[in-house]
């Protein structure tokens, strides 16, 4: 019985030949990223933007009134710019309000809000079911803010780390610009759509970053094998090979991810849709990275055919002149 190939032996697809003009669109990309995270902003959950989140399903009724609960939420004391999005089915809603400074460390107050909140909603929607309520002090979405920066850069840097003792520094350079491109457009895909940002998204970028290196090494090891075996061949042709070469798994592995991620995207839970969207996003753009940021990269880094070869001692080089050799 024959297997499967959905990757054809021997390819020759010349990855490298668009390189510049992918670069350009690539840094271009990021920097309209960062552009939309500081202009419109992400979308904090509650885990990092603090106060009481309620999720409401309005029984009954096609779609949840959004702009009518603004009005009503907004009307009550202690309330300011509450936040309220669909979530989930179109009856469906997520109310978000930001808990005062005197709230922080008294939980009744909390509580308090929230009983108001639900109280005025049913006076004009008797059957208004409460799904699940939320609550998180402003200094402890700050912590988790804080913390979830210091993890993203930790795993970042020792990844760099990582592949520069087990490569080159040339090679833990393009590892790290590769993640930071993958972290860069998801930062600013959940800026566009204003997705909202939790702990949950934190989660999903670090398995990005975990998916865009497993990838990224397979192409530094084969890399590492040519750059040894084809020691006069120019550097771009063995980028090619190497990708080539390593082609075939790259495409079955994200295949079977996404035979996985699909069915939750569409039908899995509305809890869970920032979390498999952001891998989804992920594993295209990590596995675009692994051989349009991180190998590239290497030509104008300097990397060469004697970047893997040992240097010559004067030890070896007197041993082959006692030999004869020159």
């Amino acid at each position: 019985m024959r297997l499967l190939k959905l990757v054809p032996e021997n390819t020759n697809i010349k990855f490298l030949k668009l390189r510049i003009p992918f670069y350009i669109i690539s840094v271009l990309l990021m920097i309209a990223s960062w552009g939309l995270v500081f202009t419109q902003g992400l979308n904090y959950g509650v885990d990092f933007a603090g106060g009481q989140e309620i999720r409401a399903t309005f029984v009954g009724e096609e779609t949840a009134p959004v702009a009518e609960l603004r009005e009503t939420v907004s009307a009550l004391e202690q309330v300011e710019d509450p936040v309220i999005q669909r979530f989930g089915e179109e009856n469906q809603v997520s109310i978000r309000v930001k808990l005062p400074p005197e709230a922080e460390g008294v939980p009744e107050f909390a509580n308090q809000m929230t009983v108001a909140i639900t109280n005025a909603i049913k006076v004009e929607h008797p059957e208004v079911r409460i799904d699940g309520v939320d609550s998180v002090s402003g200094k402890v979405s700050g912590e988790f803010r804080e913390k979830a920066v210091y993890a993203l850069l930790a795993a970042m840097i020792a990844i760099a780390l990582y592949i520069w003792i087990r490569f080159e520094w040339q090679f833990g350079v393009g590892a790290l610009f590769a993640l930071a491109h993958d972290v860069s457009l998801t930062l600013g895909f959940f800026a566009l759509f204003q997705l909202e940002f939790s702990l949950q998204i934190i989660a999903a970028i670090l398995a990005i970053i975990g998916y865009s290196l497993n990838d990224t090494i397979v192409v530094y090891d084969r890399i590492r094998e040519n750059l040894k075996k084809y020691r006069k061949m120019p550097l771009p042709e063995l980028l090619d090979l190497s990708v080539n070469e390593t082609l075939a798994r790259t495409v079955m592995t994200s295949l079977t991810l996404l035979v996985a991620l699909l069915p939750l995207l569409f039908y899995g839970p509305a809890s869970l849709f920032g979390l498999v969207a952001a891998i989804t996003l992920g594993l295209f753009i990590g596995t675009y990275s692994s051989v349009y940021m991180a190998a590239p990269i290497l030509i104008w880094l300097g990397v060469n055919s004697n970047s893997f070869v040992p240097e010559e001692t004067v030890a070896d080089r007197q041993e082959k002149l006692a030999r004869g050799e020159s």
